[in-house]
């Protein structure tokens, strides 16, 4: 598979996640309107886009620790999009969100935002991708021999990092996009009136992304 079309997913995926409400944006909205500053919406970047961006890598770690992945890539990579799919349907089944979430106080957002996405599943839904892009040309070689599987891991590690990181900044620039333009043009009128629910169509996304990692991987 075309390591471009992966990356693609990786972008596409941060940005979708980004325009979810749940991954943020009408916090640093809601954080604007109580300063009453355009430069407090934007003061919620850092502490979103940290905490999202330890949930992705904590959600990808596992995988890239798989010092025989690439013996057994294809299983791995199979596995982990039906992992994504079940998740998925779990969520349409059930879309209650843990009551820990609802507990945690504003002033926090780094930690919500890990919780936030952790709970949704976003690292999961990566996985597939990531893994993909640890088949490429150029990790394979590092397979042959304890020496190279330890070499394979740190370069999994490494590919880890940048996933989390490419993804994260997708993320960022979608949801600060999306408060800037409702703390801007829209205002709080618009999220009283076309506030959706998507936790249907985020756990049709799990289902999505799960059987896309599947295809990919045979």
């Amino acid at each position: 598979m075309n390591t471009g079309v992966l990356w693609l997913a990786v972008i596409g995926l941060g940005l979708y996640h980004g325009l979810n409400p749940a991954m943020g944006w009408p916090l640093a909205v809601a954080n604007g309107m109580a300063d009453r500053r355009a430069a407090s919406v934007f003061a919620t970047l850092l502490p979103l886009g940290g905490g999202h961006f330890a949930a992705i890598a904590v959600g990808l770690a596992p995988f890239a620790l798989l010092s025989w992945y690439v013996a057994w890539s294809q299983a791995i990579r199979i596995g982990a999009g039906a992992a994504v799919l079940l998740f998925g349907v779990f969520k349409l089944i059930n879309r209650r969100h843990p009551r820990l979430l609802a507990r945690i106080p504003p002033t926090r957002l780094a930690w919500w935002s890990f919780l936030m996405a952790t709970a949704h599943g976003a690292g999961l839904m990566l996985a597939p991708f990531m893994l993909g892009l640890c088949a490429a040309p150029g990790h394979d070689a590092l397979a042959a021999g304890l020496a190279r599987a330890q070499a394979n891991i740190g370069t999994n590690l490494a590919a880890t990092v940048l996933v989390a990181t490419v993804h994260t900044l997708a993320t960022l620039l979608a949801g600060m996009a999306m408060a800037w333009i409702v703390y801007r043009y829209l205002g709080l009128r618009f999220l009283r009136r076309a506030w959706l629910n998507l936790d249907a169509v985020w756990g049709a996304s799990l289902v999505l992304a799960g059987a896309a990692g599947i295809g990919l991987a045979l």
